[in-house]
């Protein structure tokens, strides 16, 4: 594509490298096949080559968008698949999140949508916040259908989930047998308050197999939630207090890679360097694993009573495309006496960090699908490496669903994660 920015303009990292993914798409729309709004919608505008035409008009001319402009910029889902179709490399990330930041920047939306925004962006990073509002969520639920939509999705989402106190500040954990590699493990923010028994699974599978586990959770999140809405701000207030608390543990213990249990976060944290753009920031990025990669090459020691079990597994977006290791965990599982299945729909499942609340007719159908798609599996029970993916699938299927780390650690000697 030729574009037109001036020299000015050009001087802002962000819009240069923006302008650089423009040169490269060339147009050929290969991409729409695989973006679910497009296939959904049919509207070449809600597609990633329609998208991108908004995006670098908007950006060119350093307009403030219309409100159509900025529904089809909205309803996109970062899951990132037209990253994978794209024969031209084009990064559309960096298209996206600075398109998203100049409309966080210029647009005035709704005042009903900026509040709802603003909330997300306020309560969900924060799990004190997180959790007073899931309580309130639960009173809010018994007047839902009274409610208007914008207040109503976001009260019925949240009093579906349990809600957990704070876990124990223990943040070292000493290995069972000799050491053989020092990791930090990243502690979340939503996760924690919803299902912290992920984390637990984690410690204990890490900690039985010889890794020494020290937990960093800097403010308690890792920035994704806020950079996908555009607030860009809060988002590096996040990355960066991250990255310092891992490089002030690494100066005393020397990790061997900083590990996640949401492959969300993964992609996030692994694109800190850009971000960020310090020299510890890079150092954090390039260390960063999903616990499913780190744990392929352990000596894992399966017992017998979970062998035969059948797992749907559903790939992330963000594992699939964001870190590019769909079949590692479902090759993982499959080592260790699972029998995996995986369904033949991989699109999204419209969870997308809070993208379920913002575009609930979109994620509902999506999700409708998904499970659909699951189910036709016949599994006994869905397998998932992300938080947002696990609480979208369990609201619509009607069999347990886990993460990946909870079956490992079932399968290597811990509790068993669902009930039959």
């Amino acid at each position: 594509m030729r574009t037109n920015f001036s020299a000015g303009q050009l001087a802002d990292p962000h819009l240069a490298e923006a302008e650089k993914q423009l040169r490269a798409c060339v147009h050929c729309g290969i991409c729409t096949a695989t973006c679910p709004t497009y296939t959904l919608l049919g509207d070449e505008l809600d597609g990633p080559r329609g998208r991108i035409q908004l995006i670098q008009h908007m950006l060119e001319t350093d307009s403030t968008p219309s409100a159509k402009v900025v529904s089809h910029i909205d309803r996109c889902l970062s899951c990132l698949a037209c990253v994978s179709a794209c024969p031209s490399g084009v990064n559309y990330p960096r298209l996206i999140d600075e398109a998203r930041a100049h409309i966080e920047r210029k647009a005035a939306r709704p005042t009903a949508r900026r509040w709802l925004r603003r909330a997300l962006g306020t309560v969900l990073p924060d799990r004190k916040k997180l959790r007073l509002a899931l309580s309130l969520a639960r009173l809010g639920a018994i007047a839902a259908p009274v409610l208007p939509k914008a207040l109503r999705i976001p009260a019925e989402t949240a009093a579906r989930f349990a809600i957990h106190g704070p876990a124990a500040k223990t943040r070292h954990h000493k290995p069972e047998t000799a050491p053989a590699k020092r990791v930090a493990l990243h502690v979340g923010c939503v996760q924690e308050v919803i299902a912290p028994q992920i984390t637990a699974s984690a410690i204990r599978v890490l900690t039985r197999h010889g890794f020494e586990v020290v937990t960093v959770e800097g403010t308690g999140c890792c920035g994704s939630l806020n950079h996908h809405l555009g607030q860009t701000t809060e988002a590096e207030r996040h990355a960066t207090a991250l990255v310092n608390d891992i490089i002030a543990e690494d100066a005393r213990r020397r990790f061997d890679a900083i590990v996640t249990t949401a492959s969300g976060c993964a992609t996030t944290i692994r694109d800190y360097g850009f971000h960020i753009t310090t020299q510890d920031a890079k150092h954090v990025a390039t260390r960063t694993r999903d616990i499913a990669e780190v744990l392929k090459d352990a000596p894992l020691q399966p017992g017998t009573a979970h062998k035969g079990t059948r797992v749907a597994y559903h790939s992330a977006c963000s594992m699939t495309h964001g870190l590019k290791q769909p079949g590692v965990a479902p090759q993982l599982l499959r080592k260790l006496g699972f029998d995996v299945v995986e369904p033949r729909d991989t699109n999204c499942c419209g969870s997308a960090g809070v993208y379920n609340v913002l575009e609930p007719d979109i994620a509902g159908e999506l999700q409708s699908r998904k499970a659909a798609s699951l189910m036709a599996t016949e599994p006994q029970l869905v397998a998932t490496g992300n938080i947002g993916c696990w609480a979208q699938i369990k609201a619509a299927v009607p069999v347990p669903v886990v993460h990946t780390i909870e079956l490992i650690d079932w399968a290597t000697g811990g509790p068993k994660p669902f009930t039959s």
